[in-house]
Order: structure tokens, then C-alpha cells, then sequence
């Protein structure tokens, strides 16, 4: 065995507390090894405990900042698809959808005169005053659906829609991937949110046209050809 000197055995900094067994053991490179790898932990233990305190006393305090909220992209429409809209619409016309709208292989718009947010109009979801769905039909655009003053498709007026004239309809729709687009039109009363059940519309596949729904939203309505009947049909 090696003899050792206490310098040996004392190898730490004179203002750290060295704990060593009272009687070691082992051989004299054992016992060497193991005051290194003793050494060795105390010098992690306080670099470890300087970042502890260093975070804590605020060496990194700067907050990283929120990613910003992505806004929805806007509608990339063609320029066939807004003059279309514009011609069944006004040019005060937005378009909300084009696409395979009904699932049925033809394309197809949603547009509408969308009234803007104000102190008039601050009432939640989308408002407006008119809106219709269009077909491409071998290049020509035709009108398959119009929202203005009542509910109406080619073969009458849609079951539900109001006696009296509507100025303003809340638009929501829902798109699904087989069924194809569903639309809900809720009747206002002027800046008054008369709380009435939507009407829903969706393409029939056995007539090829767009109707109104029942209140299950479940079953298709046939059009009537007077508003007192359309009206009476979905009560």
C-alpha cells in the first residue's frame, strides 16, 4: 500500500467541507479515485445550484412572447367566380365559398351582401341582406338559390320562410365531406335578434335542387307556390 500524506487526503478548497469516511478502505489509487469522482460531483452539484439561483434571482426573466395568432387567409377567389357574383349580386358582393359546394360534382358559389360590423349592426355571427347560390353550368353561372326579402329556389318558396318581408338574415353554414354544404338562415328583425330557429337548406340529391329542412334538419321540404303555404309548412 501506498503511504500517504495528509495532503493527499485533504484535496479540497479549504472553504469546502470535505466528508470522508473516518477509515477509509481500499487501496491507495482506489481511494484516490474515489476523492476524484467526490471532487468531481461537488463541482456539479455547485454549478447546478449557481443556474438554480441565477434563474431564480432573474437571470432569465425575459417572458419569450406568444407566437402571434395566425388570421385566417383570405379567400382566394378567381376572377370568374367574383364577376359572376358581382352580376347576380351587385359589386358590393362578397364571395364566402365556391367549390363542389353539394358534393355533386359541379362548381358552385355562396356569395352575399355582407353587412359590416358597427355600432348599427353588432349583433354576432354573419348578417346580411342578400344572398345566393350559383351553378356552373358549362361555363354560364345560374342562380340556384336566392336569400333576399324570403327563401326562394326555382320551383317556389322554401317552407319556413317569413309572411312579411325580411331585411336582414344571420348566415351560418356547415360543410360535410359527404353530405356537401348546409346553410341556416335566421330571419331578423331589423338590428333586433328575434331569437327564431334557422331555417336549413341543403342540395336534395332526389330532386337536384336545394331545400329547406325540417325542424330535425333530417328530412327535405317541399317548395310551396304561395308565402302563406311556406310559411305554414314548417310549423
Amino acid at each position: 500500500m501506498e503511504n500517504l500524506t495528509d495532503s493527499h487526503c485533504f484535496l479540497a478548497p479549504a472553504n469546502e467541507p470535505v466528508v470522508m469516511p473516518s477509515l477509509p478502505s481500499g487501496t491507495g489509487s482506489e481511494i484516490r479515485t474515489s476523492r476524484v469522482a467526490l471532487r468531481r460531483n461537488r463541482s456539479r452539484n455547485v454549478a447546478l445550484g449557481f443556474l438554480a439561483a441565477c434563474f431564480l434571482a432573474g437571470c432569465g426573466d425575459t417572458t419569450p412572447e406568444k407566437p402571434a395568432a395566425q388570421e385566417k387567409p383570405a379567400l382566394a377567389v378567381p376572377d370568374d367566380v367574383q364577376s359572376a357574383a358581382d352580376s347576380l349580386l351587385g359589386k358590393e358582393t362578397t364571395v364566402v365559398l365556391f367549390g363542389d359546394l353539394a358534393k355533386n360534382g359541379k362548381q358552385e358559389l355562396l356569395a352575399a351582401n355582407v353587412v359590416p360590423k358597427s355600432t348599427k349592426n353588432n349583433l354576432p355571427g354573419t348578417i346580411v341582406t342578400r344572398a345566393v347560390l350559383a351553378e356552373n353550368d358549362k361555363g354560364q353561372w345560374t342562380e340556384i338559390l336566392r336569400c333576399d326579402e324570403h327563401l326562394k329556389n326555382s320551383k317556389g318558396f322554401l317552407p319556413g320562410t317569413p309572411i312579411g318581408g325580411v331585411t336582414g338574415w344571420r348566415l351560418a353554414y356547415e360543410q360535410d365531406p359527404e353530405k356537401g354544404l348546409a346553410l341556416y338562415f335566421t330571419p331578423l328583425k331589423g338590428a333586433v335578434d328575434t331569437h327564431t330557429l334557422p331555417i336549413g337548406v341543403r342540395f336534395n340529391p332526389d330532386t337536384k335542387r336545394y331545400q329547406s329542412l325540417d325542424r330535425s334538419y333530417e328530412h327535405f321540404l317541399n317548395e310551396a307556390a304561395s308565402l302563406s303555404t311556406a310559411h305554414s309548412n314548417l310549423r
